[in-house]
């Protein structure tokens, strides 16, 4: 098996020096994420030092060491762990041949990212690789590259922010020769007061876009003229998704298939397609459209694209799915746990309200970083959650207190301070039948709800 990295290469990358001859098939920067023959990257960081984990990750099957100082493993020593491991993320992306990705948006990045590895790892088996979960930060984006073998053909990194000149740091590292703006929605309004300048701050993916590249923006999103006119000075193609007339890639037609899915039919550019996806809803069609257009700006195959869509299962904590034994019957649970913002909320409500059961159940956490708005835009969710015909909201967070007040009267609820309470209170409010959607910002901890509906430890 050809190694990932070498010792010497490691060296070279990083400017550090090897203790010995070694090398590894992997790269880890979290001692609990150590596989055998794994190289861990023994950083410093606010809470904790790596250095202190080495014994540890040597014991789990790392097979060399990347540290500041002397240690009796295998290892280069480097002056700056962090600023090695960007070093080696840059040498990865600079020794592929690869045809990179960049994909980022306010919402649906991941599932974006992962529908696109398995339409190109379904067009060419094995040689396709993507960032894991959501490492799409400033240590998680050199992370990922560093991990890419240096034979992959196809490569696609998430990347997320939430500050200006964060993105532009991020994509100038994985320099793109496709970058996608899945959608802009008020996340992060904290940092920047306006969806607008959400726009220039996701736009700023395009800047690292390498040159011939393309850009592929969302064609029904009010920004759409502002993110083309960003594109167009950076891309050489810039290429339009959505629904709207018009549209580069569009959704001819699309229905649900009756079985939690949706059946499309798409233009892309000049071929039509008839695909199904596994998951449902607007959004995950809107996800399905950037993807067959980054397919096709890098020489994918759309019938192979196509295929990956039906065999695609839910992502925990992005649209998951489970069916629940409990007394009476069962309960069926929709993993949204991961995020949340206004937009977000408010189409997935909507596919509760698509859902035949005997009763809808909403357990909503609250929304992190929407700046002095939050209140409103928690208060806005009762008319979705109304028309979707959700009879009981189980509401988690302080943020909440604006969408308890406006549902008086309208929905049963009940309004608790944290994801404990919420979980204390499963056993009194679930019940045999139920379709229960679980979302919230990551923060609020609702993943510990699904874990204890989907064990039946409530």
């Amino acid at each position: 098996m050809t190694p990932l990295w070498t010792a010497r290469a490691i060296a070279a990358a990083t400017g550090g020096t090897a203790s010995a001859d070694f090398t590894v098939q992997g790269v880890a920067f979290d001692s609990r994420e150590v596989a055998k023959g794994d190289l861990f990257i023994a950083m410093k960081g606010e809470a904790t030092d790596g250095h202190k984990f080495i014994d540890k990750a040597i014991a789990a099957g790392a097979a060399g060491i990347v540290c500041e100082t002397s240690v009796d493993y295998p290892h280069v020593r480097v002056a700056d762990s962090a600023a090695a491991l960007n070093a080696l993320g840059i040498a990865a992306r600079a020794r592929s041949h690869a045809r990179i990705v960049g994909v980022t948006g306010s919402a649906g990045k991941t599932g974006t990212k992962e529908a696109l590895f398995a339409a190109l790892d379904r067009f060419r088996p094995g040689k396709a690789h993507r960032s894991v979960k959501s490492y799409n930060n400033h240590v998680g984006v050199p992370l990922s590259l560093a991990r890419m073998p240096g034979a992959a053909d196809f490569g696609i990194f998430e990347m997320g922010m939430n500050h200006e000149g964060e993105l532009a740091a991020l994509t100038r590292m994985v320099r793109p020769h496709v970058a996608i703006v899945t959608t802009i929605a008020p996340a992060h309004m904290e940092y920047f007061g306006s969806e607008a300048a959400i726009a220039d701050a996701k736009g700023e993916i395009f800047e690292g876009l390498e040159p011939g590249g393309t850009a592929i923006v969302p064609f029904d999103s009010p920004h759409h003229a502002r993110l083309r006119a960003k594109a167009e000075q950076h891309a050489a193609h810039v290429v339009s998704f959505g629904f709207g007339e018009g549209a580069d890639v569009r959704a001819v037609d699309w229905l649900p298939d009756g079985q939690g899915g949706s059946l499309v039919t798409a233009q892309v550019q000049d071929a039509l397609l008839c695909f199904t996806i596994a998951q449902a809803g607007a959004h995950w069609v809107s996800n399905a459209l950037a993807v067959l257009a980054a397919v096709k700006a890098v020489g994918g195959d759309l019938p192979a694209a196509g295929l990956a869509f039906a065999e695609m299962g839910g992502l925990a904590g992005r649209g998951a799915r489970h069916r629940v034994a409990v007394p009476g019957g069962e309960i069926r649970v929709i993993d949204e746990s991961y995020n949340a913002n206004p937009a977000s909320m408010a189409a997935t409500i909507g596919l509760l309200g698509d859902e035949s059961a005997g009763r809808k159940v909403a357990i909503l956490g609250s929304m992190k970083e929407l700046g002095p708005d939050g209140a409103a835009y928690h208060e806005g969710l009762a008319a979705p959650l109304v028309a979707a015909g959700v009879q009981f909201a189980l509401l988690v967070g302080e943020e909440m207190a604006p969408l308890a007040k406006a549902l008086e009267g309208r929905v049963d609820f009940e309004h608790v301070p944290a994801h404990a309470a919420a979980t204390a209170r499963l056993k009194d409010v679930i019940r045999a039948g139920d379709v229960v959607l679980v979302k919230g910002s990551n923060s609020v901890g609702l993943s510990h709800v699904v874990t204890a509906l989907t064990n039946g430890d409530y």
